[in-house]
């Protein structure tokens, strides 16, 4: 194999200018005076990578860490304020929305006009049209000038498109992002038999565990410096490290705001998210890890324990405590508590605290919320609810299951 794609010490700079000038006069002053020196930004620094024939590489890192700069000096949309950049062969790509296609012409139209721009005659496009407007899937909408398209109409048309006239390297960056679910597994099958065939794919996304399964490499930028580069499973990892380091610093510093602002908040505040008649009060909740650390970043198959601290202001016979773990969707996934699992407590009075450990945490990647509650034997009466009050991320780092909410750990039986 031989590099198709070169990065070599690649920096790209934009000079933002504070043009403060309005009216006539100032615009006229403006053309005889130099224009003040503006602010530099270095959307990326000292880029250093290639990307072999047939190999799929991912582009990893925060919104504005200089992946969507990098696409365009591959695609010579932009060039390198210094470093060279070098392509070899057909390269097909999808940007952002609104690139490739003129707005004022229809989508057939817009077909033979991409044609031309990679350099295919329109009788080979004519033999493609039919194909692609099967794959876009809209209908009369073909002879419709695209400025009326809708954004998932306009995307699914690009796609169709950029892939249909066979390219060598196909760019796409956040194609997943519009369109319904029926168009995102369509473009995922594309992708993949463009894989199979040998194809280079450059491939951005913020969903990971599809670039960890897509791609044979990745490079993670991170405000524009290229913080590592390799098998795409090594810098995801290192990637979502970072993350995890930065998530907890952040929500931690969420619960002591949180904390300061609820010694101030009304009654009518707290009851948005609290209700009870608190002669049990819920006074703290810790969420641990395996060695009784506290955190807010755990991961699939790993421990969690939820700690309760309550208070109890008179003697309470038999009370259930409980928890409810919701994911961010707000769909509610479990609701575990002491009474359904037969946990007797005969009485509680003063301080004291209550576990609740899932040894093999098997949520995926996401962000869930989590409450807790205290109720008498009955469950029917409240002494204490905090409402989804508590969160907490959750990242697969190396699971064997990535897709939905849950981890079944189910087994698969071959009979062929």
């Amino acid at each position: 194999m031989s590099p198709v794609i070169e990065f070599n010490q690649v920096s790209k700079r934009f000079v933002l200018h504070k043009d403060q000038r309005k009216t006539v006069q100032e615009r006229v002053i403006g053309l005889v005076r130099p224009r003040p020196p503006g602010d530099v930004f270095w959307a990326l620094r000292d880029v250093d990578f290639t990307v072999e024939e047939g190999q799929s590489l991912g582009l990893v890192g925060h919104n504005g860490a200089g992946k969507s700069t990098a696409l365009k000096l591959i695609t010579r949309i932009l060039e390198p304020t210094s470093g060279r950049v070098r392509t070899r062969g057909r390269i097909a790509a999808l940007l952002e929305l609104g690139s490739g296609f003129h707005p004022e012409l229809n989508g057939r139209e817009n077909v033979f006009l991409y044609g031309s721009l990679m350099g295919i005659g329109r009788r080979e496009m004519e033999r493609k049209l039919e194909e692609i407007v099967d794959f876009a899937d809209i209908g009369p909408f073909i002879d419709t000038e695209i400025k009326h398209y809708s954004s998932g109409m306009y995307t699914r048309l690009a796609f169709a498109v950029a892939t249909a006239v066979d390219p060598d390297i196909l760019i796409t960056d956040e194609v997943l992002a519009v369109g319904d679910e029926a168009f995102q597994r369509k473009c995922m099958e594309r992708i993949y038999g463009f894989r199979r065939a040998g194809k280079t794919i450059i491939f951005v996304s913020h969903a990971l565990e599809v670039v960890r399964s897509l791609c044979d490499v990745a490079v993670w930028l991170d405000h524009g410096q290229q913080r590592a580069d390799g098998p795409a499973g090594t810098v995801i990892d290192a990637y979502l490290a970072e993350v995890n380091r930065k998530e907890k610093i952040r929500l931690e510093n969420e619960r002591t705001r949180e904390g300061e602002e609820s010694e101030d908040a009304s009654p009518a505040t707290e009851s948005l998210f609290r209700r009870g008649t608190r002669e049990v009060e819920v006074v703290r909740v810790q969420l641990l890890d395996e060695t009784g650390e506290e955190r807010a970043v755990f991961h699939t198959g790993k421990s969690l324990t939820i700690r309760i601290h309550y208070e109890a202001h008179e003697p309470i016979t038999e009370p259930v405590f409980g928890v409810g773990i919701y994911h961010e969707s707000g769909i509610w996934i479990s609701g575990p508590n002491t009474g359904f699992d037969s946990v007797a407590i005969p009485r509680i009075m003063g301080q004291g605290f209550l576990d609740y450990t899932v040894n093999d945490l098997p949520l995926l990647t996401g962000r869930y919320s989590l409450s807790v509650a205290v109720v008498d034997s009955t469950q029917l009466h409240v002494f204490d609810l905090h409402d989804r009050l508590y969160q907490i991320v959750v990242h697969n780092d190396a699971g064997r299951e990535r897709y939905g909410m849950l981890a079944l750990r189910g087994t698969w039986r071959c009979d062929a």
